[in-house]
């Protein structure tokens, strides 16, 4: 049985790995969870006991099958309940992920497995990101950063990359969301920033928000 911390901490890892056994250093980790390494020091030793990483000296962490199986559980949860709130109690996109992150720890598969079911298996959360099924399979995407993208291309948001309530405050601001239709007009070499066209009206952003914007070309 895992505790709350350690979940988080193999949540991070994921994260931190790109969804995959990758190294991962403890310094990444102490800045992601914002700890001292110390204390990172300490949960990875307790996380190897359990068999959920494998570390190794001078290198860093990776999630072990077994340790990557629970924090995809995780992520898992976490993005069907995020579903919920939004789509069944009128929760906005920008507050549900501190609730979720709750959630997200309770340990009955059969309700989350009953929840996917009543949600009609959706494939992605309310900020787009893929939701894993049940064999833990991310569904596929087609879709890139917009910052990687050249000029003159018309696109749709289908994802955003952070959940930080700041920015999804500023994406509704800019009456963005999934499913907006965009167009890349020109990346300023300056900043790497963008001029863009949402809803037929000019904006710009910068390029740390470009990064986060996920796009499916038209």
């Amino acid at each position: 049985m895992t505790t709350l911390a350690e979940e988080n901490y193999l949540k991070a890892i994921l994260k931190l790995s790109n969804y995959t056994l990758e190294i991962v250093s403890t310094n990444a980790i102490a800045k992601e969870l914002k700890t001292k390494a110390s204390s990172v020091t300490e949960m990875i030793k307790k996380l190897t006991d359990k068999k959920l990483v494998n570390y190794q000296k001078y290198k860093g962490v990776s999630l072990s099958k077994s340790g990557y199986k629970t924090a995809i559980d995780i992520v898992r949860k976490h993005r069907l309940w995020e579903c919920f709130l939004v789509s069944k109690l009128q929760f906005d996109w920008d507050e549900v992920h501190d609730v979720a992150e709750q959630l997200e720890h309770i340990k009955s598969s059969k309700l989350i497995d009953s929840l996917d079911i009543f949600l009609g298996n959706p494939k992605t959360d309310p900020h787009g990101e893929p939701i894993p099924n049940i064999n833990g399979e991310f569904p596929k995407s087609n879709s890139l950063p917009l910052s990687e993208f050249p000029n003159d291309i018309i696109g749709e948001v289908i994802g955003v990359s952070n959940d930080d309530p700041s920015l999804l405050k500023y994406l509704d601001f800019l009456s963005l969301s999934i499913g907006s239709k965009v167009i890349i007009n020109k990346k300023i070499d300056f900043d790497n920033s963008f001029e863009i066209v949402i809803n037929n009206k000019q904006n710009h952003i910068s390029h740390k928000v470009a990064k986060t914007l996920l796009i499916r070309e038209l």
